[in-house]
Parts: structure tokens; sequence; C-alpha cells
């Protein structure tokens, strides 16, 4: 069975127009905190979207039961606990990765995102839109990391995925054969603030609505 036209905009959507960094402006610390290259960024995106997607569809499940007064108490117990899943999971199977995401796993408790959908959609729809409308804000959160991040690493170490893109710096092969040197100022936080800014800007000057509309 093929999704509706409302269900493919909740995952659509906020890869786009309704992208939850790029125009509600949320999530912004961890895509300074972990871009500096991509690999850790493709972890914490799929993190994002298991968390986000899982406790979308719990607190739905969940909605018509929880007391108002203790609702935000109810939901970060729900974060809290999918978090430590997936520092267990990191842990178990690929702990140097780990190691180099730190508290940064454990952060994800905080992500304004997760709470927002939480209190925006999980507790006002059912589990089926909940799961969709939190794997799409997920995944919007994910591609921009994983943007930031590739230009980061790529001029900032000249490296994707720790592979060398531009040639050997020590060797001066390639690139660097030609005078070419890693801008190191890209593998610092504040460049992912700028690289972020000017793709807000990129898309906002495409189109001049989104900014109208939010």
């Amino acid at each position: 069975m093929g999704l509706s036209k409302k269900h493919k905009g909740l995952i659509l959507d906020p890869l786009s127009d309704s992208n939850p960094v790029t125009i509600q402006v949320l999530g912004i610390c961890s895509a300074l905190a972990i871009t500096a290259q991509i690999k850790p960024s493709i972890i914490m995106a799929i993190s994002v979207i298991f968390v986000l997607g899982a406790g979308n569809v719990l607190i739905s499940l969940m909605r018509n039961i929880i007391p108002s007064k203790i609702r935000i108490i109810v939901q970060l117990i729900v974060v809290a606990t999918l978090v430590i899943i997936v520092d267990l999971v990191l842990k178990a199977y690929s702990y140097p990765l780990s190691k180099d995401l730190g508290a940064f796993i454990g952060l994800i408790i905080t992500n304004c995102i997760i709470m927002g959908r939480f209190e925006a959609f999980a507790l006002a729809n059912k589990p089926w839109p909940s799961f969709l409308d939190g794997v799409g804000n997920a995944a919007g959160y994910g591609v921009l990391l994983v943007i930031v991040a590739f230009f980061r690493e790529l001029f900032g170490a000249g490296t994707l995925l720790g592979f060398q893109v531009f040639g050997d710096p020590i060797e001066k092969t390639g690139l660097y054969a030609l005078g070419y040197e890693n801008n190191g100022f890209m593998v610092l936080s504040p460049m992912a603030l700028i690289v972020v800014g000017i793709i807000i800007w990129v898309q906002r000057s495409k189109n001049p609505a989104l900014v109208e509309d939010h």
C-alpha cells in the first residue's frame, strides 16, 4: 500500500521547505559539534532517526494517558531511554566511534527537534503519521549534518570518509603538488556555523516565501 500525499509530505517536506535546521533553526548545537567529519555525522543522523521515529510512536501511543502536568517528564524519560539504547549499541558494535562521539550521543536528549516534534505532532496524532513525521524531520536534520560535514572534511582535511581526495599532503601529490593547502579553519566549530548560514541563505534566497511562512 502506497503512502498518501499527506503522508509523503510528512517525510519529504522536512527535507526541503520545512527543514528543522535551515527553516526552523533547530538542532544547531550538534550541527556545530560533530560535523568536522562525515562518518560521525552519518552515525548521529541514523541515531536521531531511530530516537525520533521510535519516540514519536511511543508518545503517540501514550498521548491519551499522559497527564498534562507531567508530559514533559514523560517525554524526557522516553527520549533518554532510546538514547541509552543507541549508546549501548554503539559501544557494543563500534566502540572507537562511540568514544569519538562521546557526550554528543547523550546530548540527543536535549535536541530541541525531538522535544518539538513530541509536543507539536506526536501528542496530537496517531502512531503511523507520528512515525513518518519523526523519520522525516530526523532525516532532514541528518541530511543537513552530512552536507555540512562534506564541505568541512573535504576542505579542512582533504578527505571524504577518511579517504584522501586531493592527494597526499605529506608526499605532496595531487593538488598538494600544485601548492594546495588544507584550510584548517574548516574543522573548527565556527566554520560549521558559517556553512549552515550559507545553506540557509541559499535556500531562502531561492524561495523567499519560506521566510514569510515561518
